[in-house]
């Protein structure tokens, strides 16, 4: 008896190494949210089973990475409105008790968008229907929520890449104004949350007019408008930082907090060569091979740690009119990109890998924090 319990005692300890190992390294990586402490709030993407702290290694990454989380899914009106009457909290509820056990502020996500929306307001053809639908939405969830979370993205991309506002279900039953109101919903149920518009591609000269044009219309209206974010999906080879950096200064110059929601740098060939994060936009697998199946070489790990250490300079350099930082996913194998454009691909957009080991580009981040506080 004494040799078998021995030999599980060994075996145990065996399987136990990799863990302890794996969070001994988690431990001694620097900090990202240290060492951006006195410039913004940086931030990750999270889904349900990070939520629910159901997986150890993202369990102890994120409150040792991040201060700030967006739920990626959980909180869009498929997932938490999908009947009329029927609203699902569980996963929201669980989201506002893991800030609070991490001390980690919540932008929610989001109020009005277009896409994911329940299946009862896409065929809906009475616009006091989808009135009703649109009022009661914004009503219950951000007073539901008001004080509980930091944030809303109140509308998600209502504008098209020329700067007009999208021809969505929204705009075409509810007229043009309907964004405003959106707002003015938002204001009155949820007075002690910030409040933000959010969307792609606004960092582009004619779209960034459309999205400036709209923020004015809203501030106008006498309704409040906290805070703009710029989503960043972008190509890590062709990084418009020249625009990026205009687009902060234009955008902080109406009053309004800058941010980017959504940052991600993709390393796979784009089939428009443009960038575009439409997520109803697909593309032949035989237009965009899937170039690194079994992991990203060198050579791409060096251009996607420049792109990072090109944009964190930037952000480094107007510190004073960004307000928030959010990577949108916490590891590679996470990322919405390993589908988008093109079903199966294998991407590597972001700071840590499948594994949560931190890449080149984490350390080339760190490196636009540590490198400043230096000098000083």
């Amino acid at each position: 008896m004494k040799k078998i319990i021995s030999f599980v005692i060994i075996i145990t300890t065996i399987s136990c190494a990799p863990r302890q190992i794996q969070a001994q390294q988690e431990q001694s990586i620097p900090s990202l949210k240290e060492t951006f402490k006195n410039d913004f709030l940086i931030g990750t993407a999270i889904n349900p089973a990070q939520i629910e702290e159901k997986d150890p290694a993202a369990a102890r990454l994120i409150p040792m990475q991040f201060n700030a989380v967006t739920p990626e899914n959980s909180m869009k009106a498929a997932f938490i409105h999908p009947g009329w009457d029927q609203y699902n909290f569980t996963l929201a509820d669980q989201l506002v008790e893991y800030g609070k056990k991490h001390h980690i502020k919540i932008t929610a996500h989001t109020l009005i968008w277009h896409s994911q929306l329940p299946g009862f307001v896409r065929g809906m053809k009475n616009p006091d229907s989808l009135r009703q639908y649109f009022t009661n939405h914004i009503t219950t969830l951000a007073s539901r929520y008001d004080g509980k979370v930091f944030s809303w993205d109140v509308v998600n991309e209502a504008l098209d890449d020329n700067g007009s506002l999208r021809q969505s279900i929204f705009l075409q039953q509810l007229g043009e104004d309907y964004i405003v109101e959106a707002f003015r919903l938002a204001q009155q149920a949820a007075p002690h949350t910030e409040l933000y518009y959010n969307d792609y591609n606004i960092e582009q000269p004619k779209k960034r007019a459309g999205a400036i044009a709209l923020i004015k219309k809203i501030k106008k209206a006498g309704v409040r408008i906290d805070g703009v974010g710029i989503q960043g999906h972008w190509r890590a080879s062709h990084i418009p930082l020249a625009e990026i950096e205009q687009s902060i200064l234009d955008f902080s110059a109406l009053g309004v907090k800058v941010m980017f929601t959504e940052l991600d740098l993709s390393v796979l060939p784009n089939p428009w060569d443009r960038d575009n994060a439409d997520v109803s936009a697909t593309a032949d697998n035989s237009t965009a091979k899937d170039p690194y199946p079994n992991g990203l070489p060198d050579s791409m790990q060096t251009v996607l740690a420049k792109g990072y250490e090109d944009l964190f300079n930037l952000f480094v350099k107007h510190k004073d009119k960004i307000s928030r930082v959010t990577f949108w996913g916490v590891n590679d194998g996470q990322s919405w990109l390993n589908n988008f454009p093109v079903r199966g691909r294998t991407n590597y957009p972001l700071l840590f890998d499948r594994a949560f080991n931190a890449k080149p580009a984490f350390y080339s981040v760190i490196a636009t924090g540590k490198e400043r506080t230096a000098a000083k």
